[in-house]
């Protein structure tokens, strides 16, 4: 696996988490697009990137307001590959539990930085290892996949490097346990990470997330960061400027029911009203035991029964 450096600080103002990168010049890669998609949007991300949880409001109403036009392929960037470094404001587990929690503060989405205090992680490759592995036996279930190692690390503290939690999240997503253990083990699942790298060098991806939106023309738009849902519409517009919004229903009982979790910025952005009205919305239904709910330093979360 090749040596990398990295600062692992998310800088909430720019909503990116950044890396070190080479400055090597490298060809522009030709990224197809499936048939029955006119945009194609590359995902580079990590399991344990604060400012990819950010944003996971905005990318979870693209993916509905847009369904018809959009594929999001999702890639690793390998954000953490280890603790062999002491640069800028992150040299140890301990400086990222305080950053978390001024991101948990920043993205106003729940993220509890004491993991980093009770379970630090060495290194956010293994997860991404389980991802790709994830990956390449359903791309659907694992993006449920990544969720729940999401929910694992940011909500439940807990080190998203041990092996049983990828399980624990495989039974989660429906995934093959024991698929997903040959993968990784055999090597194939890191192969796949390793090319992630690559492309991501290729691209220029200096860090997370980074979106990058192509049309059929291979016309292109890059986002770096945690940005505002119409920013990321507009670049679908800019690519394709007859793409026409699709309606999805936006109450508590039909969100639910598409994500088995919410948080209460996410029923927000989804719904269109303010974080207090969300929040009053989902402390009802968890009230009216239609939902349960998990409590965490920084904010609440729930989860449908």
């Amino acid at each position: 696996m090749r040596e990398a450096k990295n600062q692992l600080f998310c800088n909430p103002q720019t909503g990116v988490c950044s890396i070190q990168s080479d400055e090597k010049s490298y060809p522009t890669p030709i990224l197809p697009l499936k048939a029955d998609k006119k945009i194609k949007v590359i995902y580079f991300t990590d399991p344990i990137c604060s400012s990819c949880w950010g944003i996971e409001p905005q990318l979870r109403k693209l993916k509905l307001t847009y369904p018809h036009l959009i594929d999001i392929d999702y890639k690793m960037g390998g954000l953490l590959p280890n603790w062999n470094y002491n640069a800028g404001d992150i040299s140890g587990p301990a400086d990222v539990a305080k950053h978390w929690d001024e991101a948990s503060l920043h993205y106003q989405m729940p993220i509890d930085g004491d993991v980093w205090l009770e379970q630090p992680l060495d290194s956010s490759y293994p997860p991404s290892i389980a991802f790709k592995a994830a990956q390449a036996i359903d791309p659907d279930k694992a993006i449920a996949f990544l969720r729940y190692l999401r929910e694992a690390v940011f909500l439940k503290k807990q080190n998203i490097t041990l092996e049983i939690t990828w399980h624990q999240a495989a039974q989660k997503a429906n995934l093959d346990e024991l698929k997903l253990k040959a993968l990784i083990h055999f090597g194939q699942a890191e192969k796949a990470f390793q090319e992630d790298l690559t492309l991501a060098q290729q691209l220029g991806i200096r860090g997370f997330p980074s979106l990058l939106f192509l049309n059929q023309q291979q016309q292109q738009k890059m986002i770096y960061g945690a940005q505002d849902f119409t920013v990321l519409e507009n670049s679908i517009k800019t690519l394709v400027p007859q793409a026409k919004a699709q309606n999805y229903p936006k109450d508590l009982a039909s969100l639910s029911a598409i994500f088995s979790s919410l948080c209460p910025k996410e029923y927000a952005v989804l719904a269109n009203i303010s974080l207090a009205q969300a929040q009053d919305e989902l402390d009802q239904a968890y009230q009216q035991e239609k939902m349960h709910r998990y409590i965490t330093k920084n904010g609440n979360w729930y989860a449908k029964k």
